[in-house]
């Protein structure tokens, strides 16, 4: 399945311009904005992928992702129900640890008994209602939902300031003397709303080399 974003980039590009002329130099430096969005089939596959790649390495965890969605292509594919009837053995034996095993238990769990929403259900929700519902699931905390909603749903207001490499960015854009807090950010994001997903990507493209 292929994600769109649910939003117009240029319309988003041209407010951040002319409502933060700070940002508006960083635009110029990087350029058009250009996310790239993951596909994902279902917020259960989107999920079990950040769970798995929680605290690795991405060619291990790679290896391990592999390993799993081939224990549950045994069940029927990557689905809350083909996780229900695979072992803890096989599963431990594809690579995941003791703790990832409770969280990928419970992401199956709450996505049978509807906590963790449908694709098209998600859809119809606002940002925080379903923050708050995936945050439930246990492993799941609000940075790992706010990439979700950036990089597989493409909704357009998002503000990660629980990311590091954000609040790097901030602070070497903005020429602060000290570490910024999440809330002078977010303080200072109110000007680029509604488009802070972009402002978000911009802010980590000004640590690529050379800008």
């Amino acid at each position: 399945m292929k994600s769109k974003l649910h939003f117009d980039p240029k319309a988003a590009v041209a407010h951040l311009r002319a409502s933060d002329p700070v940002l508006a130099t960083l635009i110029d430096r990087v350029g058009p904005f250009a996310l790239e969005l993951n596909p994902a089939a279902s917020l259960f596959e989107a999920l079990l992928r950040s769970i798995v790649y929680q605290q690795l390495h991405g060619k291990a965890a790679a290896t391990i992702h592999g390993r799993v969605l081939a224990k549950l292509a045994r069940h029927g594919g990557p689905t809350p129900g083909a996780l229900a009837r695979a072992t803890d053995a096989a599963l431990r034996g594809a690579g995941l640890s003791g703790n990832k095993l409770l969280a990928v238990r419970d992401l199956s769990a709450k996505c049978r008994e509807g906590t963790v929403p449908s694709l098209k259900q998600a859809a119809r929700l606002g940002d925080a209602e379903l923050t708050a519902r995936l945050t439930a699931v246990r492993g799941i905390g609000p940075w790992t939902v706010d990439m979700l909603l950036i990089f597989y749903l493409g909704r357009p207001d998002v503000m990660p300031t629980g990311d590091f490499a954000i609040r790097l960015g901030f602070k070497k854009l903005f020429r602060k003397r000290k570490d910024p807090t999440p809330e002078s950010i977010l303080k200072h994001a109110r000007r680029w709303q509604p488009y802070r997903t972009v402002a978000s990507w911009y802010l980590w493209r000004s640590l690529d080399p050379g800008l």
